[in-house]
């Protein structure tokens, strides 16, 4: 059966006093769940996060790491520097490191490939653009993006894999997506998977929607039968937000 989450992506934002003030809340106020909680600082503050909640159950993930074990490879962070603090799980490709820092979908194979090597979880994020969504390609680039980076794992990889579906075009454009448009690209995903591979892999992936969640919609979307939980950004901000999120799976 897959497990039903809610994660938390911090962003660049925070400080370390922050940090710790919004962490104390949100445990303190974390409802009883059989829900997956996860929350994901910054890179500078995933130490002190995992310190201050070892006896909670909500669990510290990373917003990216380098493909790398070591190098010369200025500001990056490896898996083993991320394992080594007590982090287990990786958000990769999320949009706007596609966007803003070049990466693609080879080097985001190698950025899975690195995670699942060390055992790691990895939430991997995709989704289209909104020309793309215009153009009637979201269905096509969705799957590209899916087979480019994922497709050439071995089966038994797909326990370590959380999908996260992000409808670029859905955020900050205007444009609003419809709970129903979020369980149309889930089941699209969830058949190309048993396409790909096998109907029980693709039954047991939990597939996360990551298109502007809040309070407000989060219970209609979380309705649908294939959208297993939500990657929530500005919402993961404010505490008593992210409490109704996570009291609304």
């Amino acid at each position: 059966m897959r497990k039903k989450i809610v994660a938390g992506n911090w962003k660049m934002n925070k400080n370390m006093q922050e940090t710790e003030a919004l962490l104390s809340e949100v445990s303190a106020k974390l409802p009883d769940t059989s829900a997956t909680v996860m929350v994901s600082p910054t890179f500078v503050n995933l130490a002190s996060a995992v310190n201050q909640l070892e006896d909670s159950t909500i669990e510290v993930i990373a917003q990216n790491m380098h493909f790398a074990e070591s190098g010369a490879y200025t500001g990056e962070i490896s898996a083993d520097m991320l394992l080594n603090i007590g982090i287990n799980t990786v958000i990769l490709g999320h949009s706007e490191r596609r966007a803003y820092f070049g990466e693609t979908d080879e080097i985001l194979e190698k950025k899975v490939k690195a995670a699942l090597a060390k055992n790691m979880t990895v939430m991997f994020c995709f989704g289209e653009e909104l020309a793309d969504r215009k153009s009637d390609n979201h269905f096509s680039v969705v799957e590209s993006q899916l087979k480019n980076a994922l497709f050439g794992l071995d089966a038994s990889a797909w326990s370590s894999i959380i999908l996260a579906y992000e409808p670029v075009w859905a955020i900050g454009t205007g444009e609003t997506a419809s709970p129903e448009q979020a369980q149309e690209m889930h089941a699209f995903v969830r058949k190309t998977i048993a396409t790909a591979f096998d109907q029980t892999i693709a039954d047991n992936v939990s597939i996360l929607y990551g298109g502007s969640v809040k309070p407000s919609n989060a219970e209609e979307i979380f309705s649908k039968p294939d959208v297993d939980g939500g990657l929530i950004g500005g919402a993961a901000l404010v505490a008593d937000d992210f409490i109704a999120i996570v009291k609304a799976i």
